[in-house]
C-alpha cells in the first residue's frame, strides 16, 4: 500500500515551541515499521515556524504576524525539521528527502507532472519523502496555508490509497471534548456534510494553522479523490499500522467516493477560498447538475462580493444552495452587466461566465 502520513506543528513540537524530540522519533519508528510492512510512506511534516522561533530567541507567545518575518522563521525551521526527520529515519536505516511544494505545482500542468515523477523515483529509490509547504517563498495571496490540504493533493497526485492525518486529537468527536464529558470518537464517515464540519470547530492550539476543521476539509479532498481518510492521535502506539489496517477505534475513518475528481478540480472545489457568489436561476442549476456544462449569462441571476477575472466564486441557487464552484471569467463589475443576457445579445457573442473546465459540481 501507498500511504501519505501528515504530522501536524502540536504533534511535532512542545509547548514552549521547541522540536519535540520524542515525538518525532516515535513516528519515525511508525513509518519504519511500515516500511518494514512492505508500504510506501511519504510523509507530509508541519512545524517549520514552530521549530525556527527558538532557534531565532522568538518566544512562541512572540509569534511574529507579519509575512516577511514568518517567512524567514521557516526557513530556518525547515532545516532543523528535516534535519530531525533524517536523523531519526537514519535509526531505522531509512533515507529522508526534503520536498518543498507551492499551490503551482498542482495548478500547473508540467508543474504536476515533474513533481509526480520527482515523488515516484524517490519511492523508487527507498527514501522518505518529507514534504512541506514552500513558506519561505510562498506568495501570501497564493498558497496553501496549511499542510494538511497539501497532504490531500499530494495523495491524488501520488495515487495513493491511504492519508492518514496524525493530530493531538484522537478523531472528530460528536461534541467538543473540553466542554462535554459525553464526547465519543465519530469512527466512521461515508459523506462530510455541513453538520460534521461545524463539529469540527476551529484550530486547536497556537502553534498549529490547521486544527480539526482543517483535517476534516483534507479528508474531505481526498474523500473526492478516491482516497481513504484517516484522522487519528500522532501518540497512539503502532497508529500507522492500525490505520493501514483499519481496526476499530484508530481514529476518525473518512470513506473514498467512487466519482473522483482530478488535482485542479479538487484545489478549485477545497482548496481556493471563494471571494464571491453567483446566483443562477432552476434552468442553469439543474444544467449544471447534470454536469460538463459552462455557466452561461443568461442564467445567472445576480452576484454577491468583490472579485476579479479568475477568482474562486461559489455557484448557488434561488435558495441559496451551493450547486457548484468554480473560477470566475470575468469579474464582478462585468458580471452584473452580463447577468441575464443571452450569448447572441452581448457585444463578443460569449456569455460564458465559468468554463466546464474551471467548474466543479457539489454534491446537494
Amino acid at each position: 500500500m501507498r500511504l501519505v502520513a501528515k504530522v501536524g506543528t502540536s504533534s511535532l513540537t512542545d509547548d514552549h515551541g521547541e522540536v519535540d524530540l520524542e515525538a518525532v522519533a516515535r513516528l519515525a519508528g511508525e513509518v519504519a515499521g511500515a516500511r518494514e510492512a512492505g508500504h510506501e510512506v511519504v510523509l507530509v511534516s508541519s512545524g517549520a515556524v514552530a521549530a525556527g522561533l527558538p532557534a531565532l530567541g522568538i518566544r512562541a507567545e512572540d509569534r511574529p504576524r507579519d509575512a516577511r518575518t514568518l517567512q524567514a522563521v521557516s526557513a530556518v525551521g525547515q532545516a532543523r525539521m528535516v534535519q530531525t526527520w533524517a536523523g531519526h529515519l537514519a535509526e531505522h536505516g531509512l533515507v529522508a528527502g526534503q520536498v518543498l511544494l507551492a499551490p503551482f505545482d498542482f495548478m500547473v500542468r508540467a508543474q504536476y507532472l515533474h513533481a509526480r515523477s520527482t515523488l515516484e523515483r524517490l519511492l523508487e529509490l527507498g527514501v522518505v519523502p518529507v514534504i512541506n509547504e514552500n513558506d519561505a517563498v510562498a506568495d501570501d495571496e497564493i498558497r496553501f496555508g496549511d499542510n494538511d490540504r497539501i497532504a490531500a493533493l499530494v495523495a491524488q497526485l501520488l495515487g495513493a490509497e491511504l492519508l492518514v492525518l496524525l493530530t493531538d486529537a484522537p478523531g472528530l468527536m460528536d461534541a467538543d471534548p473540553r466542554f462535554s464529558e459525553e464526547a465519543s470518537l465519530i469512527e466512521e464517515i461515508a459523506e462530510v456534510d455541513h453538520e460534521l464540519e461545524a463539529l469540527a470547530g476551529g484550530s486547536g492550539t497556537a502553534r498549529g494553522s490547521g486544527g480539526m476543521a482543517s483535517k476534516l476539509a483534507a479528508a474531505k479532498m481526498a474523500s473526492w479523490a478516491g482516497v481513504r481518510a484517516v484522522i487519528a492521535a500522532a501518540d497512539r502506539p503502532g497508529v500507522l499500522a492500525d490505520a493501514v489496517a483499519g481496526a476499530p477505534g484508530t481514529g476518525t475513518n473518512v470513506l473514498p467516493r467512487d466519482r473522483r475528481l482530478p488535482a485542479r478540480k479538487l484545489w478549485i472545489a477545497f482548496a481556493l477560498p471563494a471571494e464571491g457568489r453567483v446566483v443562477v436561476d432552476a434552468g442553469a442549476a439543474r444544467a449544471l447538475a447534470r454536469g460538463g456544462r459552462s455557466l452561461l449569462a443568461a442564467g445567472v441571476l445576480g452576484c454577491e462580493g468583490s472579485f476579479e477575472e479568475g477568482a474562486a466564486v461559489e455557484i448557488v441557487d434561488e435558495s441559496g444552495r451551493v450547486v457548484a464552484k468554480g473560477l470566475a471569467g470575468v469579474d464582478v463589475a462585468t458580471l452584473r452587466a452580463m447577468a441575464g443576457r443571452r450569448s447572441d445579445e452581448l457585444v463578443d457573442g460569449s456569455g460564458e461566465v465559468v468554463h466546464a473546465d474551471d467548474l466543479v459540481v457539489l454534491p446537494g
